[in-house]
Formats: structure tokens, sequence, C-alpha cells
């Protein structure tokens, strides 16, 4: 009996051996992301497939939700590490309204890949052509609906907004003429774009009050951030290589062809009109106040938040597992921060 159990040790250490020391060193995270498939949420998909973040010391568990309000609450309770692609005003609300243990690491998505569109045989050529026209809004969402309304002040047109319940209606609607300019937000509409269907004649990036603030954000458990800032750290480090990666290399448009089951095609026109890289950057959450200030105005929170309570939520790692938050100052990640 002896003899087995020395046979078993000597296995379970050459085994170990075998392993090599960078599988003992790597961290395990849990990530909930979404949407499923969009270019500016497969950042950890394509980081991982090409090995960016075992580079990092870092495995990534990978779970996927369709909207970035399923993000929050696995964050919350505990099952998953780190979110991405959490929509920053529903981050606010958990966060003011139920002291939610939860803190923005990052930015996601800043800017919007939205548009407005017409059909390739609308009259419609720029702009300035939609005055008295009717123009499609989301009925869903409070902040996209202001959109239209930020457009026409941006140009000084005056258009005559239309609630739409989906982008489907809405693209049914203006092939059928019954909406002169549609709105949508990539991917929906890239295939009709593709196919020459229709023309998009503004984006929400033209419009700075909408370019200039972060959308979509990566969020952590405090609990994790706390206890294991480094392994958060080296995922941002993964992260950011990932996106240099993914703008460089002609291999990350196939990888994410395969992976959303589009053409590399698609694939291009998405990333390089609707998503470029400075939208993904993680390094900053741009036009803070002003979102917190909308934030208020929508109810979303019943008042601005404090510069303590700004600093807590807001802690975004940099390479040297330290956090930046909104008012600049800069604290080690540790088991004992606060």
């Amino acid at each position: 009996m002896q003899q087995v159990r020395n046979l078993s040790c000597v296995i379970a250490a050459a085994a170990l051996l075998m392993s090599g020391p960078g599988a003992a060193a790597e961290d395990a995270l849990k990530l909930m992301i979404a949407p499923q498939k969009a270019w500016d949420a497969a950042v950890p998909e394509l980081g991982q497939q090409a090995g960016i973040f075992k580079k990092h010391g870092v495995v990534l568990d990978l779970q996927y939700a369709d909207d970035g309000g399923e993000v929050e609450q696995p964050v919350i309770s505990g099952d998953v590490d780190v979110g991405v692609g959490s929509g920053i005003m529903g981050v606010l609300r958990a966060y003011a309204k139920g002291g939610a243990p939860l803190r923005i690491i990052g930015a996601s998505t800043t800017g919007s890949a939205s548009y407005w569109y017409v059909a390739s045989t609308s009259p419609v050529k720029t702009i300035k052509d939609i005055a008295g026209k009717t123009i499609a809004y989301p009925t869903g969402g409070e902040v996209n609906r202001f959109d239209v309304f930020d457009l026409m002040d941006r140009y000084r047109v005056k258009a005559r907004p239309v609630p739409m319940a989906s982008p489907a209606a809405t693209l049914s609607s203006v092939m059928a003429g019954r909406i002169d300019v549609g709105w949508a937000t990539a991917p929906f509409g890239v295939d009709e774009i593709e196919k020459g269907e229709i023309r998009v004649i503004a984006r929400g990036n033209d419009v700075p009050k909408i370019r200039e603030r972060t959308a979509r954000v990566m969020i952590a458990n405090a609990s994790v951030l706390q206890k294991r800032g480094d392994a958060v750290a080296r995922f941002l480090a993964g992260y950011r290589e990932t996106l240099d990666w993914m703008y460089s290399n002609p291999d990350a448009l196939k990888r994410y062809a395969e992976f959303a089951g589009v053409s590399e095609s698609f694939a291009r026109r998405l990333r390089d009109e609707f998503f470029t890289k400075d939208v993904l950057s993680p390094n900053n959450i741009m036009g803070f106040n002003a979102i917190v200030k909308d934030a208020v105005t929508l109810k979303y929170i019943t008042a601005p938040l404090s510069k303590n309570q700004t600093a807590e939520l807001v802690q975004i790692p940099d390479g040297a597992g330290k956090a930046k938050s909104i008012g600049g100052w800069f604290r080690a990640l540790s088991p004992t921060s606060p």
C-alpha cells in the first residue's frame, strides 16, 4: 500500500512539472459579456483565442448575456468576477440606489455605433435634407431616444421625430416609404448597407454630445477588485493588447468573422466604419459628470454622486496594478484597500 501511495505522489509531481510554471501562475476570471458576438464585446473572446490573456497570466471563463442590463446582477452577486458591456446608467443606478458592491474598472464602448439612414432610392442625400422629413427614434431606452434631438441640434435642422418600437420595424417602415429616415445601431442594418439597399446619412459619433460620452463599461465585484486586484489589472493589460492586435492584425478580422458568423467584408466595415479603435479604449470614462447629470434628470439616481462616491465607484487599473479614479489620483490595489 505504501508503494502505491509513493507512486501516486511521483505521478502527481510529474504532472505538475509537465504542466509548466505558466499554468500554475494563471488566474481564472469569470466574465459576463453583452451583447454576444458584437465587435465591441468580442475583445475577451478574440484575445483568449489569440493567446494574449494567457501571456498576462489570466484565463477567462466567458459567459454571455443578450443585453447590458443582464450583466450587473451576476457581478453584484459574485457569480462572475467581471462584467463587460454594462450600460453606465444602469451601473450608476445600482450603485447609488442599492449600494451595490460593483466598481467600474474601464470603458467598453465610448460614443455610439448608432446611425441614421435612408432607402437607397431616397432623394435625401445629406443631413441637411432631412428638414421637414420624418425621422425615427427608439421608444425603448431613455438615453438613446434623445439622440435624434441632439442630431438636429448639432446640424440645426428641424425634422419630425417619430417613435419606433424596434430597428426591424423601423427598417420596414423606411423601405415601405412610411418614414423618411431610419435609426439603428450596428451591426443591425450592416447587411443592407453592404447590399446597397440603404444609405447612411449621419452617425451618432458625428454628434459631439454622443461621441464624447462613455456608454458601456466594464465592472468588477468590489470584493474581487479588493482581493484580486492584480489579476484584474492583468486582465486590463491583456484587454489593451488585444485591442492593439484587433486593429493591426488581419487575422483578427478572420477570427471575428468565424466567431460571429459573418463575412470578413462585414467584419471590416463594422470595425472601420462603426467601431474605430478609440471607441473601444478602456482607459477613460468620458463625460462622466454630464452622464451623472443626465442620470439624475432621467431619474436613474436621485442626486449627483459625491466626490468620495465617484472615487469609490470608478477605479481603472493600469498596467502597474494601480487604479485611476475620475479625480486623477492613484492608489495600489491590495487586500487592505477600502
